[in-house]
């Protein structure tokens, strides 16, 4: 059974607002716009992957039987507003706490998994979503961001790095952990490649 506290609720709304607001901020002064209308845009093809990630992990931590919550970090908020004053956004809204008995490597790894892999399925849902919505700049510039920061933040997050979800993912197997990586590296770097090959064909 999945409940949600309201100090939780709370945190998820504060933090998918952070966000959204921070990378509009950012995207309005690379692209111009708006701010305000740039908030719903943000809100959805960014705020969600955040707070979807660390919500898949709470689901398969609750699966295994442990106590998972999330909870706002006000200094990864802050620090995302004051690289976005930089010119760039360094994101930490907070993150799932879990509690319970030991958890096993194999346990650890699947509930890390669980948060790139939902940011992996999110763009590819935005990519297909783009093939069809093209018509329209709006939604065109929601999916384009979507699959954008989505690939970004799966990739990230796969990093062998203490603390990201990849270290414990290539703790419990290696393999699934490079098929994974691979998979958001490819992603990450698709506008890349076409705008490369556009160049040399």
């Amino acid at each position: 059974m999945v409940n949600f506290t309201s100090h939780e609720i709370r945190d998820i709304a504060v933090s998918m607002l952070v966000i959204a607001g921070v990378f509009a901020y950012v995207f309005k002064n690379i692209n111009g716009g708006d701010f305000v209308s740039l908030i719903p845009v943000t809100l959805v093809a960014v705020g969600f992957g955040f707070v979807f990630h660390e919500l898949a992990h709470k689901f398969v931590a609750i699966r295994y039987g442990f106590y998972a919550e999330y909870r706002l970090w006000v200094e990864g908020l802050v620090l995302a507003i004051i690289t976005a004053f930089l010119g760039f956004v360094f994101a930490a809204p907070g993150a799932v706490y879990i509690h319970g008995q030991y958890i096993s490597p194999e346990e650890n790894g699947k509930i890390s998994i669980a948060g790139p892999l939902t940011n992996i399925v999110m763009a590819i849902i935005f990519f297909v979503l783009f093939q069809f919505l093209a018509f329209s700049p709006l939604l065109a510039l929601v999916c384009s961001l979507g699959f954008t920061i989505n690939s970004f933040l799966a990739f990230f997050n796969l990093l062998p790095i203490l603390m990201l979800d990849g270290a414990k993912v290539l703790k419990w197997n290696p393999a699934v952990w490079l098929i994974t990586i691979g998979i958001a590296f490819v992603m990450m770097a698709y506008p890349y490649i076409i705008s490369y090959m556009g160049l040399i064909f």
